[in-house]
């Protein structure tokens, strides 16, 4: 029943937009990549990108602070991560206030805590 549930709503969200966020994801790590300046950042907006296209039944598990991604983490909040946030978190105003796009809200959610801070971070099933 988990399952099915689970498969259901990553359909909604591949079909209603999902696809257009894990594209554009992928699109900025092929960018960041080609840049090698945005190298650092590349691997890190891949597992976005996975995580955009699919996100129910995954969870964000985030590794101790070293020193490296920390640095990264903040370059990545003043240039990118902070708009990025806020745009998944008007995403998430604007789901909540139906019951119906709650759970939607939520994967928003997941989705601008992991762009402030997406180095380092880990995708994993739930």
């Amino acid at each position: 029943m988990k399952e099915t549930m689970r498969l259901l709503l990553n359909i909604l969200w591949f079909s209603l937009g999902g696809w257009i966020s894990g594209t554009l994801w992928l699109l900025a790590a092929v960018i960041l990549a080609v840049t090698i300046v945005g190298l650092p950042w590349a691997p890190a907006t891949i597992r976005i990108s996975g995580f955009s296209y699919a996100p129910f039944g995954k969870t964000v598990v985030e590794p101790g602070a070293r020193p490296v991604s920390l640095i990264l983490n903040l370059l990545w909040i003043i240039l990118a991560g902070w708009w990025l946030a806020l745009h998944h978190l008007v995403l998430v105003a604007v789901l909540a206030v139906t019951i119906i796009g709650i759970p939607f809200a939520w994967q928003h959610l997941k989705l601008a805590a992991l762009s402030l801070a997406p180095v380092g971070a880990a995708i994993v099933d739930a």
